[in-house]
């Protein structure tokens, strides 16, 4: 049994190693604003994600746009002998999570005397980056 775990613990780190991953933490942003943004290019082969990104009104897409360039950065990193897949477009955003941070708590004054709350949300967002696979062609 402990053959085993540790074989299947080696694999995830062969894996591990494979997959490039970029964390942006506490965004003061809130996760639905950038849930939003996430939508658009979860999936999406990565330049044409920062395309996407370029030319979003949204306020979130500036930060989303960065991550995705340093998500890049970590996958040319990990795999330089096929930096012609992200040349040839097969690099593509396989998974982008937005979490909800910490929440900042602030006091408003109300009508008559009342005290309002006011929560500034934060979120965490996690992008990882994956290779299409291309059908191998057979020669006859």
């Amino acid at each position: 049994m402990g053959a085993r775990k540790r074989e299947m613990a080696e694999r995830l780190k062969e894996i591990k190693k494979q997959t490039a991953i970029a964390k942006l933490n506490d965004v003061p942003t809130s996760p639905r604003k950038m849930r939003l943004v996430a939508d658009m290019v979860r999936g999406v082969e990565v330049n044409r994600a920062l395309d996407i990104l370029k030319y979003s009104k949204k306020e979130a897409s500036n930060r989303l746009g960065k991550l995705v360039r340093s998500a890049i950065a970590n996958w040319e990193a990990k795999n330089e002998e096929d930096r012609k897949e992200l040349e040839n477009g097969n690099v593509y955003i396989k998974t982008l999570m937005v979490d909800e941070g910490r929440t900042l708590k602030r006091i408003r004054t109300a009508p008559q005397g009342r005290a309002a709350r006011i929560r500034k949300r934060s979120n965490h967002v996690t992008i990882v980056l994956g290779v299409k696979n291309q059908p191998v062609k057979e020669e006859a």
